[in-house]
């Protein structure tokens, strides 16, 4: 049996990136911009890569209300009833929740897959291949299935899997979950070969995370539940009832109130190419690199006895530097950050002070 016609995806774009300040910003998020010097943002690269599996018309984006112009005008061929527009951030979960009962009342019997837009995905035949295997297991299993990304160095930044009895092909039922580790757990979890990152892409039947959440995270379910009869078949109602109930959702992940507490939970193994993007160290790894080992994000730069730097300068404005090594150097809409790279945790802090001292103009 064809399944395609049955087969949607949600990709979601609603976060800040406040991590790629002072490059990305409230009003302009890392997602709709070229990090990669492509011609495409992350999210058109998202939208490109999933349209050779799921029809157009399937596709979702749901974000931020205060996005809605950037989707629209950057992904002109998808339609408003597929773009759903968040009053109110509030993670993961209640996001997840609105697309999966959307698409359950627009299709019973819908599979779903679920992704971000800030992702970066190479070797995408190999993509392809993984997430039809994934389709295929969850539309014959009532399953939550998540991939899980081969690690190559201890990251600490990462969500990990552990993998438990193996299942049909590439996958196999989750063991445990762990959150960032610190680097000497996350050299162990490497050492044993059992554990894979956490990508943040998931696949499941509409009817089946419905009913997670319903267990698991009975509070957001609630609030989805209690929709009148049609609400989310009719536009007007459905932008209204979300209006009203969404802001009261808890703010939560998927992670956190779904997957580490369901007993449904299986990863897929995979192997294509995955970077979250979720740093300027992770760009700079992604980005090609001069002599020096500098990178230049579409800017004028004359460095001298630099490395290891990467600067990223919106405009016309040249940058002159001396002796920085292994730093970040960003300038854009009256913000300019130098910060070493290895202290590039400190950024989203960074942002909240930049907040409470100069009110929202930095932000």
């Amino acid at each position: 049996m064809d399944n395609r016609a049955h087969r949607y995806c949600v990709i979601m774009c609603g976060g800040i990136g406040s991590r790629f300040w002072p490059y990305s910003r409230a009003k302009l998020p890392k997602q709709f911009i070229d990090f990669l010097g492509t011609g495409r943002t992350l999210l058109q690269m998202s939208y490109d890569r999933i349209c050779n599996l799921i029809p157009a018309e399937n596709i979702l984006i749901i974000t931020n209300d205060r996005y809605a112009d950037l989707v629209r005008e950057q992904l002109p061929g998808v339609s408003e009833h597929n773009i759903l527009l968040e009053p109110a951030r509030r993670n993961t979960a209640p996001c997840i929740a609105w697309a999966a009962w959307h698409i359950a009342a627009r299709d019973p019997e819908a599979s779903m897959i679920v992704t971000p837009a800030d992702h970066v995905i190479t070797r995408e035949a190999e993509f392809e291949r993984s997430i039809l295997e994934g389709f295929d297991f969850i539309e014959s299993n009532d399953a939550l299935l998540t991939l899980g990304i081969t690690p190559v160095s201890p990251e600490t930044g990462y969500g990990y899997i552990q993998i438990g009895e193996h299942t049909v092909g590439n996958i196999s039922k989750v063991k445990t979950f762990t959150e960032k580790p610190d680097i000497e757990l996350a050299k162990v979890f490497i050492a044993t070969g059992e554990f894979f990152w956490n990508s943040g892409i998931f696949l499941w039947k509409a009817s089946v995370i419905q009913d997670a959440l319903r267990r698991h995270a009975s509070d957001i379910a609630m609030v989805f539940d209690s929709a009148p009869d049609g609400t989310y078949t009719d536009e007007e109602a459905e932008r209204g009832f979300i209006a009203e109930a969404f802001p009261g959702c808890l703010s939560i992940s998927i992670d956190y109130s779904v997957m580490e507490r369901a007993g449904n939970v299986y990863v897929e193994t995979v192997t294509f190419g995955w970077n979250d993007l979720g740093t300027w160290s992770a760009l700079y790894d992604l980005s090609p690199k001069n002599l020096d080992r500098n990178v230049t994000q579409n800017c004028n730069v004359l460095s001298y006895n630099c490395s290891g730097t990467i600067f990223a300068i919106r405009g016309e404005k040249l940058v002159v530097v001396d002796g920085l090594e292994d730093y970040i150097v960003s300038d854009a809409d009256g913000v300019l950050l130098i910060c070493p790279k290895a202290r590039e945790q400190k950024i989203k802090q960074m942002v909240t002070d930049a907040k409470l001292k100069f009110g929202d103009k930095y932000e």
